[in-house]
């Protein structure tokens, strides 16, 4: 019986992201992809190994988990290192290696230094930082000398975000897409080296029950960055907390609308939330580029306090090369319609939690 009721919650709960139902119950259950292909493996492995009456039911048990398994491993494949990218050697006609951090710091954490810490130690061209109050704010205030170039949006919502930037920043602006308390950096940037590229900063909010009961806002967020990304003519990197998994529909209309790439694919997973408990651990804090953009580096980062752990990733630009233009997803014209439907339920979502 144990076997069966475990089989039955685990299927069910598989196949539930499928109703694209906006209600955060529904979304919920893509976060755990991983942890439902482990769980489903451990059980049907257990099946075959500790019950001996092996009848019709469960010849129907173990082959829906078989093909749950399936249906899992396809989705996962393409973030596994089992899977081929295109390899591109760096040349005299690439821009310099540029690097950057992303983190969550969490707004109640007060480990400023331990945060400050990873930074120095890494290093990087750029790092952004999310859920950064007015105390986040003053307390790496200490970088504006080392990071001359900086956009910095202070709240106390949990949606502060702030830019920090050795590379020279030539234009920028804050985007506030679906909400006037969500804000999105765009930033136009030039290496030293003179290549010039855009950079998004984002942190749309999750569908949970003490957060955001459905992912209107969430979604209608992530289309709109996607529809100006794709207006850019500069290459492009979108990084932040996008409180989504690569998998679900909503990432793969993101995909698809800005023509970006998703850097995890052929690398791996790197899941960054939550921090402090290693099963319930989602791949949501997310890299994205356009193919012009070569990923030389991405890996996550210490522990700092936050419930999430800071991605790190390191690029550099090749106008001149086209191999990564196969991994291009684009639209169908009747996906084109459902974007701008999902934007305007995005914007017309009344927020109930942030104040």
């Amino acid at each position: 019986m144990f076997f069966y009721s475990c089989s039955i919650i685990l299927i069910l709960s598989s196949y539930i992201p499928l109703f694209q139902n906006p209600h955060w119950f529904f979304r919920f259950f893509e976060f755990g992809k991983v942890q439902l292909f482990q769980l489903l493996l451990i059980t049907s492995t257990a099946g075959f190994i500790f019950i001996e009456d092996k009848g019709f039911l469960f010849i129907v048990v173990i082959s829906l988990n078989l093909l749950t398994l399936l249906f899992h491993g396809i989705h996962l494949f393409p973030y596994s290192k089992l899977h081929a990218i295109p390899k591109n050697i760096k040349t005299n006609s690439c821009s310099q290696t540029i690097s950057i951090i992303s983190a969550n710091v969490y707004q109640k954490n007060t480990a400023y230094n331990r945060f400050s810490e990873v930074v120095v130690k890494h290093n990087p061209d750029i790092f952004l930082t999310m859920e950064s109050n007015k105390d986040w704010e003053n307390a790496l205030s200490h970088f504006d000398q080392t990071y001359p170039f900086h956009i910095k949006v202070a709240l106390e919502n949990t949606y502060g975000i702030h830019l920090f930037s050795k590379l020279k920043i030539i234009s920028h602006q804050v985007h506030y897409f679906v909400a006037d308390d969500i804000p999105c950096i765009e930033a136009k940037l030039i290496s030293n080296d003179g290549f010039v590229f855009n950079f998004f900063g984002v942190h749309p909010p999750p569908p949970s029950p003490t957060e955001e009961e459905n992912a209107k806002e969430r979604d209608g967020e992530l289309l709109s960055v996607a529809k100006v990304v794709k207006s850019k003519k500069e290459p492009s990197v979108v990084v932040g907390d996008f409180n989504n998994v690569a998998w679900a529909k909503s990432a793969l209309l993101f995909r698809k609308t800005s023509e970006l790439i998703d850097a995890r694919i052929g690398r791996g997973l790197f899941s960054t939330f939550h921090a402090k408990y290693w099963f319930f651990r989602f791949p949501i804090d997310l890299f994205f580029h356009s193919t012009d953009v070569f990923v030389d580096k991405l890996k996550t980062l210490d522990y700092f306090g936050s419930d999430h752990f800071p991605i790190y990733s390191s690029f550099y630009i090749n106008k001149k090369n086209k191999e990564q233009e196969e991994l291009i997803e684009t639209l169908e014209n009747e996906e084109k319609t459902e974007i701008n439907q999902i934007i305007k339920d995005g914007i017309n979502e009344e927020s109930e939690n942030r104040d």
